[in-house]
């Protein structure tokens, strides 16, 4: 094994035990090897840096801050998980209490909707209990780097909840509008996308629309990227864009996007939406605005931003 493949492996072990809760016994399993030398390569990955140990310290964000964020968004609960390090750190830590809430939230003979995202990805790893339940996957496929993918996280929820699962065979973005009405029209995919209409629960993430932080703005093409941004688009969620007043923006992508719409997620009663990072701010206040979220998971970095934010629309 040479140096690389084996620190690739130091890393696999540390993400599995540190980030997704899985035990030494069960790591062991996976790898062929005994709980003891898991230990061993734990160990091996923290003294070689691969694995960094935190103290977190009470949060700049105070639980006046967090009361003021729900008043003003309008939200029942906004969730901060107290976030530092690196993205992929601090995603892990946003993915556990995303996992508590779908497990929390979760209707016992139900149906559960949710979106991928990385973070999302991340957290149907760590849920481990469900009532049963149908799981329907509200947004199509996207190319993604690593093995991960939407019909997984679906499985993965699904093999937990003992329920049925309702999967999206098609991908997010179509080349067309053309293409994705026809899309639309096949009988799996139509019945996907019609179970959005009687969800219970709805767990989705946040973009902002910008490069770097929205999942489909690489997707779209360069001019009808730059015709949403001049019709006011600054959020997206599942695909769907919204502008800062929360209306949905009405473009070219949103005749290409196959996934739940904003009135389907206006009329499901618990909304769960996570968003990670300071840059999402404008785009979690439209999204807020559009009225559908019940519960916010965010970051430090975010929950700081927003109360900038609502400071300076306030002082307007």
């Amino acid at each position: 094994m040479t140096e690389r493949s084996h620190e690739e492996l130091l890393a696999r072990i540390s993400s599995e035990y540190y980030l997704e809760n899985r035990s030494k016994v069960e790591i062991g399993a996976t790898y062929e090897i005994s709980r003891f030398q898991v230990a061993r390569l734990l160990t091996e990955a923290f003294e070689k840096g691969i694995v960094e140990i935190k103290v977190h310290f009470p949060s700049r964000v105070s639980a006046a801050d967090i009361r003021r964020i729900e008043s003003t968004l309008g939200i029942g609960e906004v969730i901060v998980a107290e976030t530092t390090g690196d993205v992929i750190q601090a995603r892990g830590i946003l993915a556990k209490a995303a996992a508590v809430e779908i497990s929390r939230q979760a209707p016992a003979g139900g149906t559960i909707g949710i979106s991928w995202s990385r973070t999302l990805d991340v957290a149907s790893r760590l849920v481990r209990e469900l009532p049963r339940c149908d799981i329907v996957q509200l947004a199509g496929a996207l190319p993604t780097e690593g093995e991960s993918n939407p019909l997984e996280l679906i499985q993965r929820l699904g093999h937990v909840s003992g329920g049925l699962t309702w999967p999206l065979w098609a991908p997010l973005v179509v080349e067309d509008p053309t293409t994705a009405a026809g899309l639309r029209r096949q009988p799996e995919i139509a019945e996907a996308l019609a179970k959005a209409d009687s969800l219970d629960l709805a767990v989705v993430a946040i973009g902002a629309w910008k490069s770097g932080t929205s999942t489909i703005w690489d997707r779209a093409d360069a001019e009808v990227r730059q015709a949403a941004v001049e019709a006011g688009a600054v959020g997206e969620c599942s695909g769907r864009l919204l502008d800062a007043k929360g209306v949905a923006v009405e473009s070219g992508l949103d005749e290409q996007i196959i996934a739940v719409t904003i009135k389907q997620l206006q009329r499901t009663p618990k909304v769960v939406a996570v968003a990670q990072g300071e840059a999402r701010a404008e785009a979690v206040l439209a999204v807020a605005k559009a009225g559908f979220v019940t519960t916010l998971i965010i970051d430090t970095p975010l929950a700081q931003a927003l109360t900038d934010l609502i400071d300076e629309e306030k002082n307007q």
